[in-house]
């Protein structure tokens, strides 16, 4: 027992590998004392020990210089030292040795978040509001860069810098002015002041910007959080579709799982057996990005085109789904406007909305898509279809969906769309057809025909991609009580008789090694028939 207790004593006292990288810490005066450090939030009701060998992350410790464990945290937004580390960076906050602090153990279910997905902790209690679909992010900060606005603003580390020629000035840095808010009158006044300037970087690096370049660059601020890679990572998850069937913060589809708390998996209770590497949550979703179906059996999500790039952001953005349960005191703007005031984390124009919600079925460009196993989902900004449907025909379907199929009722749903985001995609669906909206002035209703001739045509030619009694397969649905209800019959005769360019439709107003040619009545009657399937009976 006396052996014991002197091994014991020997090596916390000696041992351990924080007295050895205190021993290294100098200040100015000399030695640090060797002692066991931590930081108490009482307010988060948080503490941690991780300063016991990160020194210099503790308040008043950064001028400590020694190992490379004693570096000082690089500038963000909020001091390290008031809100510790693992409030953001995740593992377990009273250990002292290594493994345990990083939460490389079996047990412990909230494991240090790895170094590449650090900002990912960014989403333990922020969640940042309007970010745009990629390609809008993209072009804003190309016109961030393009108008030289670096030349007098410092974002992330870049610019704000006096050039060797002479242009450019130390300006207020930009990292972080979508949560400290900015003068959004700023254009006019920096205009005003270039006018009045006779030289220097107000002549050379400023100049006139048109409104379409100011939208842009008021883009480009409102994102700028102090986390550029999470914004990044959080707009290529709004391109591809994923709320049509994830919900997030209550808004989405409920095909899939709720993702508001995905980062907060537990590894210990996870499947790895179809995952290469280290049984990581990080590895676990890349790997269920590249195929979902090997990594979780019978899974309905197709595997995503991304590069390994975008996989990387979107694994980022869903390891930030943390959402700790916060104090008032601490809670920031934009969580309590998501939250309480249900503010859109995402842009609500039409190309966002529909990247958001709609592109993961209808693909990026709403020509449609195919995944194994799964139906044939439609080609919606197909141009045969778009010159035949009104945007009231448009709108009507995205609100009520197609019942008995993927399709939600997207404005009945709980964590739907609102009527102008319905609005907006109907819009955007017209940009990417092409195709302005046709008004028909005719009846809606105006075939009379033979159902039962319409009934045996049917049969021969159209079961076999629609389904014997319209459930669909191959081809969509057509005993749909929202479609027949919307759908005119000029929208009907039309579609079957010229078919749809770039899908399995045929035109059956001409003949084909599959079908004869159908003269006017024979197509009219098998609208009849598909009108006995509706609820409107004549």
């Amino acid at each position: 027992m006396l052996v014991l207790l002197v091994v014991a004593a020997a090596h916390e006292n000696f041992g351990r590998e924080w007295r050895r990288i205190q021993a290294e810490g100098r200040t100015e005066e000399g030695r640090i004392p060797v002692q066991l450090r931590q930081i108490v939030n009482p307010g988060l009701r948080a503490s941690d020990r991780c300063v016991s060998c990160h020194v210099t992350m503790g308040p008043g410790e950064q001028s400590v210089t020694g190992s490379k464990l004693l570096v000082a945290h690089k500038p963000v937004v909020h001091d390290p030292s008031e809100f510790g580390c693992t409030v953001c960076h995740g593992g377990q906050s009273q250990a002292t040795d290594k493994d345990d602090a990083h939460g490389d153990v079996e047990f412990w279910p909230e494991p240090m978040l790895p170094a590449e997905y650090s900002y990912a902790g960014c989403g333990t209690c922020h969640s940042a509001l309007g970010v745009p679909e990629r390609e809008q992010l993209r072009g804003a900060q190309l016109t961030f860069e393009r108008l030289d606005c670096l030349a007098c603003h410092r974002v992330d580390g870049r610019g704000g810098t006096i050039r060797p020629s002479g242009g450019g000035m130390e300006g207020p840095d930009l990292s972080a002015v979508g949560l400290a808010g900015y003068d959004h009158d700023w254009f006019a006044k920096h205009l005003d002041k270039a006018r009045k300037e006779i030289s220097g970087p107000w002549k050379t690096s400023f100049g006139p910007a048109s409104e379409a370049e100011r939208e842009q660059l008021a883009v480009y601020l409102n994102t700028r959080v102090g986390t550029s890679q999470l914004i990044e990572a959080k707009s290529v998850f709004f391109s591809n579709g994923c709320l049509g069937c994830h919900k997030v913060s209550g808004v989405g589809g409920d095909e899939g799982l709720d993702l508001s708390r995905a980062g907060e998996k537990d590894p210990g209770q996870m499947d790895f057996s179809a995952v290469p590497g280290r049984p990581t949550v990080s590895n676990w979703v890349q790997e269920h990005f590249r195929s979902p179906l090997a990594v979780v059996a019978a899974s309905q999500m197709p595997a995503l085109r991304e590069t390994e790039r975008n996989i990387g952001l979107l694994t980022m953005y869903v390891l930030s789904l943390r959402r700790r349960d916060l104090p008032a005191s601490y809670a920031p703007n934009d969580r309590v406007r998501a939250v309480r005031l249900q503010e859109r984390e995402f842009a609500t124009d039409g190309a966002t909305i529909f990247g958001a919600f709609c592109a993961g079925c209808h693909g990026p460009d709403g020509m449609g898509r195919r995944s194994p196993g799964m139906a044939a989902f439609p080609s919606i900004a197909n141009p045969d279809f778009q010159q035949l449907v009104s945007n009231d025909f448009l709108r009507e379907t995205i609100r009520r969906g197609r019942p008995g199929r993927r399709m939600p009722s997207w404005a009945e749903i709980s964590g739907g769309l609102r009527p102008a985001e319905i609005d907006a995609v109907v819009g955007y669906l017209r940009t990417l057809s092409g195709v302005p909206e046709k008004i028909e002035t005719g009846p809606a209703r105006w075939v009379i025909a033979a159902s039962a001739l319409g009934q045996r045509l049917y049969a021969s030619s159209c079961a076999g991609c629609h389904g014997a009694k319209g459930e669909g397969g191959e081809g969509p649905a057509l005993n749909n009580q929202v479609l027949l209800g919307s759908a005119t019959d000029t929208y009907l005769v039309e579609t079957i008789s010229n078919g749809r360019r770039g899908t399995a439709m045929s035109e059956f107003a001409s003949p084909s090694v599959a079908h004869p040619a159908y003269a006017g009545n024979e197509i009219e009657a098998i609208v009849a028939f598909l009108r006995t399937w509706g609820k409107e009976k004549r």
